[in-house]
C-alpha cells in the first residue's frame, strides 16, 4: 500500500499545484513541477522515485507524446521542416560550444567538458507540448516548427554521444554509419509502417466484440512505435509521437484522442510530471552554488539565442523566434537519461552529477512560464498589428 499513498499524494498535490499555478497566471504544468519537488526528498521527502513511479511517468511521457501526436498538423509539419532543421542544429552548436567552455572554467577534462556540453543539447518537448496544449499553440507554424526540431534534436544528440563515446573510449557504439544507419531504419518502418501497417491494424482490431477495442489497438501500436524506437537507439517518445501522427491519419483519430486523454491526464501523466521534480536533492550541492549557477544561465540563454537564431532565419519575425527558442529550453527527461548515462559511463564526474541533475530541473522548470511569456508577447504584438491595420483601412 506505500505505492497507493505515493499515488494518492501525487495526483492531489498535482491537481492543487496545477490550480494554483494557473490562478497565478502560469501554466498548470509549472505547479505539477513544485509539486514534484516538494513531495520529493529535497523538501518534505514523502515520495521516493522508486521502480513503480519510475515505470508509471514512462508511460505517462509516452502518452504525452502520444497525444501530441494525435493533434499535430501533418501538412503544417511538413511545411515548416526547413525552419526546424535550422533552430534544431542552431539549438545545438551553441549549447555544445558554450557547455564545453564551461567544463573547462570549471576544470573538467576534454571529455567531460564535451559531455556537458551535449547535455546541454538535448532537447526534450514533452513539457513544452502540455504548455502548447493549453495555450492553443500546438498546431501553430510555430509549435509545428518546435516539434519538428525536437525530433531532429534528438537524433543528432544521440550521434554526438556515441561519437563522444567512441572517440574517448566509453564503451560506446563504435560503427557510426551503423548508429546513423538504425535512426533512418527507424523513420523508414515508421513512415511506412503509419502509411500502410496502421491503418490496417486499426480496422481489423477496432471491430472486436471486446470492451474498449478502438482504444487499447491504439495503445499497442502507441506502445509498439516506442519500443521499436528505443530499440534502435531513439528515445521512445519520438517512437509514441509517429504513432500519435499516423493513427491521426485514420478514421479512428477523433474516437482515439477523445479516449486517451482521460486515461493519460488522471493518473499517469501526473505521476511523469512529479517524477522529474523527484530527482532532485540539495544535498552537497551548497559548494557547487556557483556551477549550477553559471550552467543553468547558459542551458537557458544558449537554447534561447541557438534556436531563437535558426528560426530567424529561416523566416520568422523577432518575437516568433523568441517564441520558438523559448520551445527549445527544457532539458526534461532526455537530458536526465543523458546525465545518467555519463555517469555509468565515466563521461561525468560523481561529484557534480546531482549539480548537473539540478540545473536540467532548473531549465525544465523555467521553460513554461518563459514560453507563456513569449507567446503572450506575440499574441499582444499580432493583436496590436490587427488594430492598427483596421485603423490605416478605416482612415
Amino acid at each position: 500500500m506505500q505505492f497507493i499513498l505515493y499515488l494518492l499524494l501525487i495526483l492531489l498535490f498535482t491537481k492543487v499545484a496545477g490550480h494554483v499555478s494557473v490562478r497565478l497566471g502560469q501554466p498548470a504544468v509549472l505547479g505539477k513541477l513544485i509539486a514534484g519537488i516538494v513531495l520529493g526528498p529535497a523538501v518534505l521527502g514523502w515520495v521516493q522515485n522508486d521502480s513503480l513511479i519510475h515505470n508509471m511517468s514512462e508511460i505517462g511521457v509516452l502518452l504525452l507524446m502520444f497525444i501530441a501526436g494525435l493533434e499535430t498538423d501533418l501538412d503544417q509539419l511538413r511545411r515548416n521542416w526547413k525552419p526546424a532543421v535550422a533552430v534544431a542544429v542552431g539549438g545545438i552548436i551553441l549549447p555544445l560550444i558554450c557547455g564545453f567552455g564551461v567544463g573547462e572554467a570549471f576544470g573538467f577534462s576534454v571529455h567531460e567538458g564535451w559531455f556537458l556540453g551535449i547535455i546541454l543539447s538535448a532537447t526534450s518537448v514533452s513539457i513544452t507540448v502540455q504548455v502548447l496544449k493549453d495555450m492553443n499553440k500546438l498546431n501553430t507554424r510555430e509549435g509545428s516548427t518546435i516539434l519538428g526540431a525536437a525530433v531532429l534534436d534528438d537524433v543528432l544528440v544521440v550521434v554526438l554521444l556515441a561519437v563522444v563515446m567512441s572517440i574517448f573510449g566509453m564503451g560506446g557504439e563504435t560503427s557510426l554509419g551503423l548508429l546513423v544507419g538504425k535512426k533512418l531504419v527507424f523513420f523508414v518502418v515508421a513512415i511506412l509502417g503509419g502509411w500502410f501497417v496502421v491503418p490496417w491494424i486499426m480496422k481489423i482490431l477496432a471491430p472486436l466484440k471486446v470492451t474498449e477495442a478502438v482504444i487499447t489497438t491504439a495503445l499497442i501500436i502507441c506502445f509498439g512505435f516506442a519500443y521499436f524506437a528505443d530499440m534502435l537507439g531513439m528515445a521512445g517518445i519520438i517512437g509514441a509521437f509517429a504513432a500519435g501522427i499516423a493513427i491521426a491519419q485514420t478514421s479512428f483519430k477523433h474516437v482515439v484522442e477523445e479516449k486517451v486523454e482521460p486515461i493519460a491526464y488522471s493518473i499517469f501523466v501526473p505521476v511523469f510530471f512529479v517524477s522529474i521534480g523527484l530527482n532532485v536533492s540539495f544535498e552537497g550541492v551548497g559548494q557547487q552554488l556557483g556551477f549550477v549557477v553559471v550552467l543553468t544561465l547558459i542551458a537557458l540563454v544558449t537554447k534561447l539565442i541557438g534556436g531563437g537564431l535558426g528560426a530567424r532565419l529561416t523566416g520568422f519575425d523577432n518575437r516568433s523566434a523568441l517564441a520558438i527558442g523559448s520551445g527549445m529550453i527544457s532539458r526534461g527527461e532526455v537530458a536526465l537519461i543523458i546525465a545518467a548515462t555519463g555517469l555509468q559511463t565515466g563521461l561525468l564526474a560523481q561529484q557534480y552529477f546531482t549539480s548537473v541533475i539540478i540545473a536540467i530541473i532548473l531549465t525544465t522548470l523555467a521553460s513554461p512560464p518563459i514560453l507563456k511569456l513569449c507567446f503572450s508577447d506575440k499574441r499582444e504584438s499580432s493583436a496590436h498589428d490587427i488594430e492598427k491595420k483596421v485603423s490605416t483601412d478605416k482612415s
